[in-house]
């Protein structure tokens, strides 16, 4: 009787099981690695000469630095990605990114830091519908893709007058202008970086508003803040990874944002949220920071320029001295110190080989962006002085093997 008791509780046990779903069998491969270039070797953590124009490279001391914050960033129990952007320990970091920021630019305290999101891009919409009224009329000059980019956007808030055009390969004079004498501001970019085409001086407008779009060439030289009504840059070229944007402006521009304009895009509320009025990318403005401080310890901005200028030099000496195997369509006054675009003329399929062979060797990311074709060398702050050193042999030596 006991034995028969004894079975039927197991039966029961069993029965009161849940059913397991029988899952379908995943084969899992292991994931082979890519030969790592031959030059990996020689440099630290097995990287390469990064040219991309954007997410571009950054310092290894700063990746080494926040690598070590990663999981605890001092001591806090935290990760930065975790911890709250309310939290004490994140208005820490993003208090002094902002004073680092204004000590590297000298930025008068009568303007404004936020780091937002949304891009570059979205500074597109957010200038006009914070700075006109429909009707109002705004000045745009096109160098290149992104300015017209940019002027685009603005044609569905106010009205657009090309002040002017120039060809992808050079900038306009200042003098020729033709600027609107009632417009609420002038926009211009700084640096395009598909062409290579950089502005070297701040254009006069007068007493105009000017408003300039730095993105690929933001804290790579000093600038006069206060020559400027808005100053805008994506961080993914020149200051951190994607996810934030920085601006700079001046107090007499905030809180006249368009009532119909979302609320994300009113300057004014992250304004009195300290860049805080929703979740702001935490990680990318951490590492901001870093770069802001280790720019401040390595001498500033005019410290930067001076080894930006080097670094461009020995490329568009590499272009010169090729005769004409290597050619420069930019127009020598306003060559870019930050992307440095450049081509085979004789041939297609040698940009083609030029690109795998230098991939081979340990340099990624140079071919040009798809509109224009060709190559192009990102080199930002971060890119050291021995990658450029690296490149410009490799390309007397490509010359050399390849020239008819």
């Amino acid at each position: 009787m006991q034995a028969q008791m004894q079975k039927a509780a197991a039966g029961r046990r069993v029965a009161a099981r849940p059913a397991v779903a029988r899952l379908p069998t995943v084969r899992v491969h292991a994931t082979v690695a890519a030969p790592a270039p031959s030059s990996s070797a020689t440099l630290p953590h097995g990287r390469v000469y990064n040219f991309s124009a954007g997410p571009a490279i950054l310092p290894v001391d700063v990746l080494e630095r926040a690598q070590a914050d990663l999981i605890n960033w001092q001591g806090s129990g935290m990760s930065i990605m975790e911890m709250s952007h309310r939290g004490k320990e994140f208005e820490s970091v993003i208090q002094k990114a902002e004073a680092d920021l204004r000590q590297l630019l000298n930025i008068p305290k009568n303007y404004k830091v936020l780091f937002l999101q949304g891009g570059a891009s979205t500074q597109f919409s957010m200038i006009p519908l914070n700075l006109t009224k429909q009707g109002d009329v705004v000045d745009y000059v096109i160098t290149g893709a992104w300015s017209k980019k940019a002027k685009e956007e603005a044609d569905k808030y106010c009205k657009v007058n090309v002040a002017a055009k120039g060809d992808n390969k050079s900038v306009p004079a200042p003098s020729t202008w033709k600027l609107s004498p009632d417009s609420k501001y002038v926009h211009y970019c700084d640096n395009e970086t598909i062409g290579g085409v950089e502005f070297k001086s701040t254009p006069d407008v007068g007493d105009r508003v000017l408003i300039s779009d730095m993105s690929s060439n933001f804290i790579s030289k000093p600038i006069d803040v206060a020559k400027y009504g808005i100053i805008y840059a994506g961080a993914q070229k020149n200051v951190g990874p994607a996810g934030v944007t920085i601006v700079i402006v001046r107090d007499d521009l905030i809180g006249h944002c368009r009532p119909e304009a979302p609320v994300m895009l009113d300057y004014k509320i992250h304004v009195d949220n300290d860049s805080m009025y929703n979740t702001p990318p935490c990680w990318s403005i951490y590492i901001c920071g870093l770069v802001f401080e280790k720019l401040l310890k390595a001498g500033g901005l005019t410290a930067m320029q001076k080894l930006n200028e080097q670094k461009a030099q020995i490329l568009y000496d590499a272009i010169a001295s090729s005769n004409g195997f290597y050619n420069s369509p930019v127009d020598p006054a306003v060559k870019s110190l930050m992307n440095v675009p450049f081509t085979i003329p004789s041939s297609a399929d040698l940009e083609k080989a030029f690109i795998k062979e230098a991939e081979k060797a340990g340099m990624l990311q140079l071919k040009g962006h798809r509109s224009v074709g060709g190559m192009r060398a990102s080199i930002y702050n971060a890119m050291p002085l021995e990658g450029v050193q690296k490149l410009a042999t490799f390309m007397k030596e490509f010359q050399a093997k390849n020239q008819k």
